[in-house]
């Protein structure tokens, strides 16, 4: 059984999503309490409380997210891949660079899945330490044997298009290889017991009303490469990032931009590995323990800061500049593995 979230932080969570909303606070802080009573059920004289998504830090009127584990799925980013299906509704999402300087995503999804997410492609070396601290279920086309090894060995259940096959379906309207999708809810079923766990929170939350960051930050940008940029636009009105790709609004296939209430820019050091992908170029890797410098924007706002992950178990903690945790606006947040050096820009 995996380890569940600290109860004294679920409590604490669930203490602030039920305070009053006025008095100010961005609008992603207040979105998560209105409309929703303090006392949501009482049973033989006790109270109890909400369920809070670990991934998000959102009410979960449901109560889904204690039934299910996190389906991490491996996304692609190639111009013919878009637009990707589900990017807009996931938990939390991370983007890597791969080889050619292009990325791709690893996109989490726990209290809520489209029907369909992809198109899904191969892992890469540094993602078993990524979704390695969530557990659950992993969704990807295969790859390089010696990486598909080190995905099997990770405290993970593998769910591959060559072991969960009915879950996934090949679209004809896309271009090929960018055309294998799959079904969430197609994959929850699958997951044994000791990967059938919900996984534990990775960050902290504010509450409505509280301060943060050092300064305003209406826009971050993101140059990963020649190859590939992302940028952000922070809209007030919906307390949310609109992200851009390339210059252009990035759109799901469901139409919607894509906007996350949560970014974080973790600077990390790379390394060129023996193997080449089909395309000829050196597969690269993104070292993702160890430490190093964060940005995180939240609320119109960035503060700067530190990450540091121990091993691939373990969660990433993010520090501002005194040392103390960074706290999240409750809702979805996009992770971003930007290269040492790379000229990200926040304000």
């Amino acid at each position: 059984m995996r380890c569940r979230a600290p109860l004294a932080l679920l409590g604490l969570v669930a203490l602030a999503a039920s305070a009053c909303s006025g008095g100010g606070g961005d609008p992603a802080d207040a979105a998560t309490t209105a409309g929703t009573p303090d006392v949501t059920a009482v049973s033989d004289g006790a109270v109890s409380e909400p369920a809070i998504a670990p991934l998000t830090g959102v009410r979960d009127e449901s109560g889904a997210t204690a039934k299910r584990p996190a389906l991490s799925v491996k996304v692609d980013n190639a111009p013919k891949a878009r637009p990707q299906a589900g990017l807009d509704v996931a938990d939390l999402v991370f983007e890597e660079v791969v080889e050619g300087g292009v990325t791709r995503f690893i996109a989490v999804f726990h209290s809520a899945a489209p029907d369909e997410a992809g198109p899904v492609r191969s892992v890469r070396p540094m993602d078993p330490k990524i979704v390695s601290a969530l557990g659950g279920l992993v969704a990807h086309s295969g790859g390089i044997p010696e990486y598909v090894s080190l995905m099997r060995k990770a405290p993970v259940q593998d769910v591959n298009v060559d072991v969960a096959t009915s879950a996934y379906r090949w679209a004809k309207e896309r271009p090929k290889p960018h055309n294998l999708m799959v079904h969430p809810n197609e994959l929850w079923p699958m997951a044994k017991d000791e990967h059938s766990d919900p996984p534990p929170a990775l960050f902290e939350y504010r509450a409505p009303g509280e301060a943060f960051g050092e300064a305003d930050a209406p826009s971050v940008r993101i140059p990963y490469s020649n190859f590939a940029s992302a940028a952000y636009a922070w809209d007030a009105g919906s307390g949310t990032w609109k992200r851009s790709q390339d210059g252009a609004a990035h759109l799901a296939a469901s139409g919607a931009q894509i906007a996350p209430h949560n970014l974080v820019v973790q600077f990390v050091s790379t390394r060129r590995l023996g193997n080449v992908d089909a395309s000829g170029h050196a597969v690269s890797e993104s070292i993702v323990t160890g430490e190093g410098e964060a940005w995180v924007a939240s609320g119109g706002r960035v503060t700067k800061g530190r990450w540091s992950k121990p091993d691939a178990t373990s969660p990433t903690r993010y520090t501002d500049a005194a040392g103390h945790p960074v706290k999240l606006a409750p809702g979805r947040t996009w992770v971003h593995f930007a290269p040492v050096g790379s000229p990200v820009s926040a304000g």
